[in-house]
């Protein structure tokens, strides 16, 4: 691998996990506190992650038990998960808040892979404007006479042979999360 792609290895990296931790949260109809990510809580003034605010425990395969460390700030909670939309049943006990999630239908599968889909485009246009940035400090390099041509059009081949693996990557995440979606 040359200097160029290894200067952008971060890059690439962070973007792949961007991806999977974006799509952690859309639902496959089995319980997992990932998907409680995205909900934000406005407590004491501030917008504060579930996590931040409240214990988020998995009662069965289908159910979350959310108990806020401050019971004052209950509603609060209730709000945010209302807000963030993720089609859950939310049934507020007073001091804890039990959400059930439905059993997925084929059109709900169908939306959720179109999310997926989206996303998985998303995560191809980041790895695009990565590559493309490399491929610019390649050019000037030859332009500032630091490399030959031949230096030139060989790692701009193997950048273009790193950034297919990690396209094939992101596929190979995207593939699993719709078999998990699809599954009944």
């Amino acid at each position: 691998m040359n200097n160029f792609v290894k200067d952008h290895q971060e890059d690439f990296t962070n973007a792949l996990d961007f991806f999977k931790r974006d799509i952690a949260s859309l639902r496959t109809g089995r319980a997992n506190p990932l998907m409680l990510d995205s909900v934000q809580v406005e407590a004491y003034g501030v917008m504060n992650s579930l996590s931040g605010v409240a214990n988020i425990t998995v009662s069965d395969s289908r159910s979350f038990l959310i108990t806020p460390w401050d019971k004052s700030i209950a509603k609060a909670v209730e709000k945010g998960i209302v807000e963030a939309n993720l089609g859950l049943g939310i049934v507020n006990e007073g001091d804890k808040i039990r959400l059930s999630i439905p059993p997925l239908n084929e059109e709900n599968r169908r939306e959720l892979v179109k999310k997926l889909n989206e996303r998985l485009e998303k995560v191809r246009i980041s790895l695009r404007m990565i590559r493309d940035e490399i491929k610019g400090v390649i050019e000037q390099a030859f332009e500032d006479k630091e490399l030959t041509e031949d230096e030139k059009f060989r790692d701009i081949k193997e950048m273009d042979e790193f950034v297919t693996k990690k396209n094939e990557e992101v596929k190979e995440i995207r593939d699993k999360k719709e078999k998990d979606i699809m599954e009944i």
